[in-house]
This record gives structure tokens, C-alpha cells and sequence, in this order.
């Protein structure tokens, strides 16, 4: 198996560019962003494509087909003259949750689809990219209304492509031989950079403050939800230099951690005794040594990385047993954006969060940063009209919001006004702790 390592695709230019300078670089960012999706399929086998392991996760033929649909549905069929359908049904197979567009194929049956073949939907995939390259060169594309839904269709293909791994690791875990997707491990840790180092704090005065995306004054590419920009009133606070460590938190295991009701939340207690949780996801200990299960395999958990693949119930727990807290989105958003994006991304290859580089500064990569912020609304924030409308605002609700990023992220998927999103007791995705402090008033 290979190694699939890649250069993220530039930036496209804001919609304030000109109609030619956004097509030009966004064909190539479209042809990129396709191709890393297949890249990131080539070690797997076609048993390996219908994998669904749970509910929430989704197989990978099935994540190549709707990125593709995506395209086919919200870009194609309105705005490419005389196009038809590429087959009869597959509309019914491969669309998500999107209501306005019509009934689905049951999102727990997914890995009962063994036909279309992975062949078929590769075929689909070539056709469908034919198809939006030839709007490029026809001019159909060139306006900045298909330019705005082609540029959505590649971002939700980054989520894609980082959903794709997520639910692969949980699918191959259930498999009692711990099968590698990618040789590994990788080697770990930095010199100089021991467990439970880097554990300064940042601090921010806080006050009157502006986040959210500015449609007016922000360059470059925002979901609906990230936006309006608004003001908010911060008191002082820090947020840690560095991720909470899996040493750190095994520390917290070994105190009781998952055995002591005043450290959790009454839903987050409730979960710990009904799903019998003891550690975070995909560990497990041999010989009193903590293992995980990795798309490396299985590997030794190192101490100095930084913990994931807990939800929000333990990161919340860890905070308090810390005698901290995790930090509100605005304050992660206010303290990121003036930091260097330097973290660790797929791009670079290793598909396990690693011991940052004493040099990191930002608060991107690795692991994705649990806040206490609830999914919502911000002020003035309303959905676009149509079935695009139903991407993000209807799941505002018993979600709470993730900042910063993975080493499943594509680099140029990020940016600071960037709100993922989860359940409270999701933990198969890359998901960590990064905790914070209240400073009092000025």
C-alpha cells in the first residue's frame, strides 16, 4: 500500500474576483480535489468499498458516489443545457438528507448497496467530471452564481474526503485482525517535546469583539453557518498552547475518571454507564499497556500526542477533573485567526494526530478542539433558499461545535470562522481537548 500525500489545491479567489479568474483557478482546485478523494480509495480492496459499520458512518463507494450526485444534482441538471441524468434511480441511492430533493435510500442500508459496482461509480465519477470540466471550456460555468455551487460542491467534497477515513477506521475496527489501511505507524513524537510538554497558556484580553465570516469584507470560501458576522463580548480568558495528551488523559483514567459521577455531565454520566466506556474510543490495554486501533493498525498509544477520539462528555469531564474548562467557540475563533495555520493536515501523510513541533504556534491540525458551544444560530443568520438551504441549518440542534481541524483535514478546508459540528457522545471522529481558563475582569 502507498503512502498518498499530496499539496493542498490554492485558494480560489473571492467571489469579488473577476468571472475568468475564478473559473481558471477553481477548475483546477474541482480536477485536485477529485482526484485526492480516489487517491485516498487506492489502497482499498472492493470488499473494503461497502463497509458500513454503523448508522452514522457511510461506506466509501457510497461517499465517491454522493460527492459526485452533489455535483450531478446542484450543478449539472440546472445549469448544464440538455444534460440528462447519468442512470435512472441513482438520485434515490445517493442522496444524503436533502428533502426538497426527494426520498432516499435508508442512511442505516447504505453497505447493503454492493451494486452500482465500485466500477459503475467510478464511471459516474468520470462522467460527472466531464461533464463540469465542459462547463468551464462551453461557458456555462461562467457565472458567478454555478461558480458559488461548484465551489460548495468542492468543499463538501473535503468533508467527504475526511468523513471517508473516519468512517473507514470505525468500520475496519470492528474487524478482530485490526487490519492497516496504511502501513505504519509513523514515527512519533519531536526531540524535545516529552509528554505533558508545551502546556503554557495563550491569554486574550478579550472585550468587544467581531467573529463569524464577513460575506462584505472576508476573502475566500464560507459555509452558510460560519456568517453573519457579528459582535460578541468576551471577559478575558487563555486557551492552552497544546492539545490535552493521551498521557495526560491516562492520567485521568487512572485517577477514576470514568468512575466518578461529580466529574461528568448528567447525559454524559448516563452515556458513560450505558455504552460501559473505560477510555477513549479504540483503546484497549495488553499487558498494562495502553494499544489503539489506528488506520495504521494496531499501535501503541503514545503519550506524548495529543488524546482523541473522545466525545464531548469526556473532554468536558477531563476539563473539570483538570479544574478547567473548554473554551466557547468565539474564544477560539478570536485567538486562532491571528495564528498561524501550522498544524498537522492529511496532507502530510500521517493519519494518527502527532506530537506537534515545539515551533507550532497556531491552534489548527491534529485534533479537532471541542468547545462549549452549543450548534446554533448566529444573529441575523438565515439558510439560502431551496434544498442548498437544508446543509447546515437543520441540524441546529444537540450538536456541539468543533474548531481547528484534523490530520483527516484537507489544510485548505480550514480557516478560523470554520464550525464543525457533532453530537455530544460522537467519538469516531478526530476529536481532542484543548482546555481554557477564565481570567476575571479586567
Amino acid at each position: 500500500m502507498t503512502e498518498t500525500r499530496t499539496k493542498s489545491a490554492p485558494a480560489t479567489p473571492p467571489r469579488t474576483a473577476s468571472v475568468d479568474q475564478r473559473c481558471a483557478s477553481l477548475r483546477e482546485q474541482l480536477r485536485a480535489t477529485r482526484r485526492f478523494t480516489e487517491a485516498l480509495c487506492a489502497p482499498l480492496h472492493p470488499e473494503d468499498h461497502v463497509l458500513q459499520s454503523m448508522p452514522d458512518a457511510s461506506p466509501p463507494k457510497w461517499h465517491l458516489a454522493h460527492t459526485t450526485w452533489f455535483f450531478e444534482t446542484f450543478v449539472l441538471g440546472p445549469h448544464r443545457p440538455g444534460y440528462r441524468c447519468y442512470r435512472e434511480r441513482w438520485d434515490y441511492l445517493f442522496n444524503s438528507y436533502y428533502e426538497a430533493v426527494g426520498p432516499r435510500h435508508p442512511r442505516p442500508a447504505r453497505g447493503l448497496l454492493t451494486r452500482p459496482t465500485i466500477d459503475e461509480v467510478y464511471a459516474y465519477r468520470r462522467a460527472v467530471d466531464e461533464q463540469v470540466d465542459a462547463m468551464f471550456s462551453d461557458g456555462d460555468a461562467a457565472r458567478h452564481d454555478v461558480l458559488d455551487l461548484l465551489e460548495l460542491g468542492l468543499h463538501h467534497e473535503q468533508q467527504h474526503q475526511e468523513l471517508l477515513l473516519t468512517d473507514l477506521q470505525h468500520g475496519l475496527s470492528c474487524n478482530p485482525l485490526f487490519p492497516s489501511y496504511r502501513e505504519g505507524p509513523p514515527a512519533y513524537g519531536q526531540p524535545g517535546a516529552p509528554a505533558g510538554s508545551g502546556t503554557g497558556f495563550i491569554d486574550c484580553e478579550g472585550g468587544l469583539q467581531r467573529i463569524g465570516h464577513d460575506t462584505c469584507a472576508s476573502a475566500g470560501f464560507a459555509f452558510d453557518n460560519e456568517g453573519p458576522a457579528h459582535r460578541v463580548y468576551l471577559e478575558p480568558f487563555a486557551i492552552a498552547a497544546r492539545a490535552v495528551t493521551a498521557g495526560q488523559y491516562a492520567e485521568f483514567i487512572a485517577d477514576g475518571g470514568y468512575r466518578r459521577p461529580e466529574l461528568w455531565l448528567s447525559d454524559g454520566w448516563a452515556t458513560v454507564l450505558a455504552e460501559g466506556w473505560q477510555a477513549p474510543l479504540y483503546w484497549q490495554q495488553r499487558d498494562s499497556v495502553w494499544v489503539r486501533f489506528s488506520l495504521h493498525g494496531l499501535i501503541e498509544v503514545d503519550a506524548a500526542a495529543p488524546v482523541c477520539h473522545v466525545s464531548f462528555y469526556e473532554a468536558d469531564a477531563f476539563a473539570r477533573w483538570a479544574g478547567l474548562r473548554l473554551p466557547t467557540e468565539a474564544e477560539w475563533e478570536l485567538l486562532a485567526r491571528d495564528l498561524p495555520r501550522d498544524g498537522q493536515f492529511v496532507e502530510q501523510g500521517a493519519l494518527v494526530p502527532l506530537c506537534p513541533d515545539p515551533a507550532q504556534r497556531g491552534l489548527f491540525g491534529g485534533v479537532w478542539t471541542w468547545t462549549s458551544s452549543p450548534y446554533a444560530s448566529y444573529p441575523g443568520f438565515s439558510p439560502p433558499p431551496g434544498a442548498i438551504g437544508e446543509y447546515n441549518a437543520k441540524f441546529m440542534v444537540n450538536q456541539m461545535v468543533l474548531r481547528g481541524g484534523s490530520c483527516f483535514s484537507p489544510a485548505s478546508h480550514l480557516r478560523a470562522t470554520y464550525r464543525n459540528f457533532f453530537p455530544p457522545q460522537a467519538r469516531w471522529q478526530v476529536s481532542g481537548i484543548r482546555l481554557a481558563r477564565s481570567s476575571g475582569p479586567l
